[in-house]
């Protein structure tokens, strides 16, 4: 069975800024509900928020792969945590460890199913 390809959108400033907000507010709700993984306040939580759209963007340019929690079964899921970790290696005020990555990554995913940060297809 081949695999259908995703079409590369353009998508406007509006947009962006959009789903900047979005990813704030999820990654609001994920922090505060999850353990060893805190953000300390709203400039981290832009940076990061950011941070995770270009390094999610750069991983599904460079390999087509799409790495949300529950994209790519286990293995998008684990993408995303490392995505997560890496993110509080990169933000100051963004504090996560492997075990909260992984948790966060498994919030990150349930909060998606009730508000997708992209449309699905």
């Amino acid at each position: 069975m081949e695999e259908k390809r995703r079409e590369r959108r353009e998508i406007g400033f509006g947009g962006m800024v959009i789903r900047i907000l979005v990813s704030m507010i999820v990654l609001a709700v994920a922090a505060f509900f999850t353990p060893y993984f805190s953000i300390t306040g709203f400039v981290p939580l832009l940076f990061a928020a950011i941070a995770i759209g270009v390094i999610d963007y750069l991983i599904e340019w460079f390999t087509g792969f799409d790495a949300t929690p529950f994209g790519r079964g286990i293995t998008g899921f684990l993408v995303s945590a490392l995505i997560i970790y890496l993110t509080g290696v990169l933000i100051q005020g963004v504090f996560v460890n492997w075990l909260g990555a992984v948790l966060a990554a498994l919030a990150i995913g349930i909060i998606n199913m009730i508000i997708p940060g992209r449309q699905v297809m």
